[in-house]
């Protein structure tokens, strides 16, 4: 039976993978890629999870798919790409305007122009 949006939406998820702020998260915290990696079993990881990209987060079936991994395209693509720091909430909010500078506060009285009285 086809999902919602179509059939190939269940193949677009399915290939999901981390994103660049988690893995940039992993790699500057050993703590954090633990508590990702013991979200998942051994027994049910390819190659019984022994051999397993940082940077694409992603596990393989052996050495050798490993290291054709670690020489192929997507993984430098990956690796460019998280060279970068990624944004973080308070860039994102200045992005669109919400910031918190209310400027500076002034303390003079306004003048207000007086309106002509009808005589």
């Amino acid at each position: 039976m086809p999902a919602i949006r179509g059939s190939n939406s269940k193949k677009k998820t399915r290939r999901h993978t981390r994103d660049l702020d988690q893995v940039h998260a992993d790699l500057h915290s050993e703590r954090h890629l633990a508590q990702y990696k013991d979200t998942k079993a051994v027994e049910d990881l390819p190659g019984l999870g022994q051999w397993y990209c940082k940077e694409c987060a992603k596990w393989f079936e052996s050495e050798t798919n490993f290291g054709a991994h670690q020489k192929g395209k997507v993984h430098k693509r990956r690796v460019r790409q998280l060279r970068e720091k990624p944004y973080s909430q308070k860039e994102a909010e200045a992005a669109i305007g919400l910031g918190t500078d209310n400027g500076k506060r002034t303390t003079t009285l306004m003048e207000v122009d007086e309106l002509p009285t009808a005589e």
